[in-house]
């Protein structure tokens, strides 16, 4: 198991060169995929030495996973600043995944490649693939209101397996980008259908 690095205990420098690190692979991945996230590269892009980006990610796929968790963090940051709209606990969940999926189908090759790094089975991703799954938990309870906690709990739960599920056939060319969202939707109207207000 990999040892995960305490975020916290980073200097202000410390922190700002990850940072960089991170910017400079998700350009990249932005333009070029998975792929185009070659370490050297990142190391360039970002101004680090090539051993500057080990200290902090263990190998390519741990190092996308953590941009998968920055851009999950970023997109829950945006989706608090708007009002989730609907007059049903369907409604709002709906709302909010037909925004947090819009916002991947305009990065398509850096949602591709972050899916596919945060999919691998490498130990130093387990830590990302955790706090992932902790944001969309968070993204989706929200909108469904004041229900039973355990039944929240699990509706949460499995619209994040459809969400993952639906993400990883798009990226593996099972289906479009556009069927994501239709799939969250159907599977959260599905769902949530006997809940009331």
């Amino acid at each position: 198991m990999a040892v995960e690095l305490d975020l916290g205990a980073l200097t202000p420098n410390q922190a700002a060169r990850r940072q960089r690190v991170i910017d400079s692979a998700m350009k990249l991945a932005a333009v070029g995929g998975y792929d185009a996230v070659q370490m050297r590269d990142v190391a360039g892009e970002a101004g680090v030495a090539l051993g500057t980006i080990y200290r902090y990610f263990a190998s390519k796929d741990h190092l996308l996973a953590a941009c998968q968790v920055e851009f999950a963090r970023a997109e829950q940051r945006r989706l608090e600043l708007r009002p989730t709209q609907g007059d049903t606990p369907a409604d709002r969940v709906v709302d909010v995944l037909r925004r947090a999926t819009r916002a991947q189908e305009r990065q398509p090759q850096l949602t591709a490649a972050m899916v596919t790094a945060i999919s691998s089975p490498d130990p130093a991703v387990s830590g990302c693939q955790r706090e992932v799954t902790a944001v969309m938990a968070g993204v989706l309870a929200g909108p469904m209101g004041d229900i039973d906690p355990k039944l929240k709990a699990e509706i949460t739960r499995t619209l994040s397996h459809v969400w993952f599920s639906a993400l990883l056939g798009w990226v593996n060319g099972w289906t479009n980008v556009g069927a994501v969202g239709d799939e969250l939707e159907s599977a959260a109207r599905l769902l949530l259908r006997d809940i009331e207000r």
